[in-house]
Parts: structure tokens; sequence; C-alpha cells
């Protein structure tokens, strides 16, 4: 290659890279990356926002599930005592009967003991029973859920209820209702046993035309 083409080779270079600087855009002096996200290389680094104080630690209140038999307040209150004060404990029991229905709720004073409580007794073997203990928030703490704890529970006698219901006085009309609910399952207990094909005769109970009998009262004893 002659001088006279090197020459013409570095002006047809110089041309090629004047016209490419002039087509590029320029570029701003100090970026500054959007709010979607933050630039990969360079720029400010964005820290997140501290708080000034941390969030406070305020349930104390306990749930225990699958409370074993004859494990009760009592039982619950001097077990779980050796953790912190404990302000006071509930079993769920049946209204009727006034069994355990085997789950119960216990609050402490301090929401730190309330937390290494729930920890250290969360699947705890206790009387053949694993125990479930977790820690409910107090935004979930209803308010009647200590209605009534500290009374000594005492279950409805249904036995009692019966027997005054058997035992008040009555009128002649209340009598003759009560004669003709009598009859009236009476007949169906004979279609019912003719359908099956079985012959018997049944006796026959007292009408309610006829004088109606004394009922026999049963003492309270």
């Amino acid at each position: 290659m002659g001088a006279k083409a090197k020459k013409a080779l570095k002006k047809n270079m110089k041309k090629i890279a004047a016209s490419a600087a002039s087509s590029q855009l320029p570029l701003p002096q100090n970026p500054k990356p959007s709010a979607d996200f933050l630039p990969l290389e360079g720029g400010p680094a964005r820290k997140a926002p501290v708080t000034s104080q941390p969030l406070e630690n305020k349930a104390t209140v306990l749930y225990i599930g699958r409370i074993p038999h004859g494990f009760y307040e009592t039982e619950i209150e001097a077990f779980f005592s050796q953790f912190g004060t404990v302000k006071r404990v509930r079993v769920a029991r049946n209204k009727k009967t006034g069994k355990s229905k085997h789950f119960g709720f216990i609050q402490f004073e301090d929401p730190e003991v309330a937390e290494i409580a729930a920890g250290a007794m969360n699947d705890y073997l206790l009387m053949e029973h694993m125990l479930k203990v977790h820690v409910i928030a107090p935004e979930h703490v209803k308010p009647n859920l200590w209605k009534g704890f500290k009374c000594n529970y005492k279950p409805v006698d249904s036995v009692q209820i019966e027997r005054r219901q058997h035992n008040k006085e009555r009128t002649l009309e209340e009598h003759r209702k009560m004669l003709q609910k009598v009859v009236k399952r009476d007949q169906k207990r004979r279609k019912r046993i003719a359908a099956a094909g079985i012959e018997y005769e049944c006796p026959e109970l007292v009408g309610n035309t006829q004088p109606v009998p004394k009922r026999i009262k049963f003492s309270e004893d």
C-alpha cells in the first residue's frame, strides 16, 4: 500500500469516528435512579428506613390444647407458676355436664414470660398427652374469654330439673293433653308391631275420659 492510500484510509477512519460520536445522545452529568429500581453499577445507595423503636410484645395470653383428664384450673396454675406470675386460668367446660373440653387459656403478667412458657411447653408430653401451647395475639383475645373464670363451676342438674317438671301441679286440661299424647304414641307402636307381622296384644291404656290417676311424687333427697 502506497503513502497516498494510507493517508486516504486515515481520513476515512476519522470521518467514521466523528459521525459515530455525533450520533450518540449526551449523558446527564448527575444521573438519578428512579424510584422503581436501583442502578446495577454506580449511583447512590439507598438504605431501608429504620424505626426509632422496635415493636413491643404485649401478648400475655396462651392457648393450651390437648389438656389431659385431671389437669384442671388448679393444676394448670400451679404447674405454669414456675415460669412466672399467673393472672388467671380458664378451662373450657361443657355447660350441662361440667366436663373439660380439653383446651383452655392462661394469662401471665409479663409478655416475655408468656413467650418463654409457650416455647417450653409446646409439644410437651404430660400424662400421655402432647400439649399444644401457643401465644394469642392481643387483637384475637375476645372480651368474654375470661367470663366467670374464678367461679366454682356448677353444671346444670338435669335430674333436679326433670324432678321438678314431673312433680309440678297440673290442671285437668293439662292431664288430658298428656294422656292424648300417650294414646297417640301407643297407636303408632301398635301399627309398627302389626306391620312387622308380630302377634302381640298390647295392654289397654287409661283413656282421657276416665278419672285421672294420681301421680307419684319423687323426693328431692
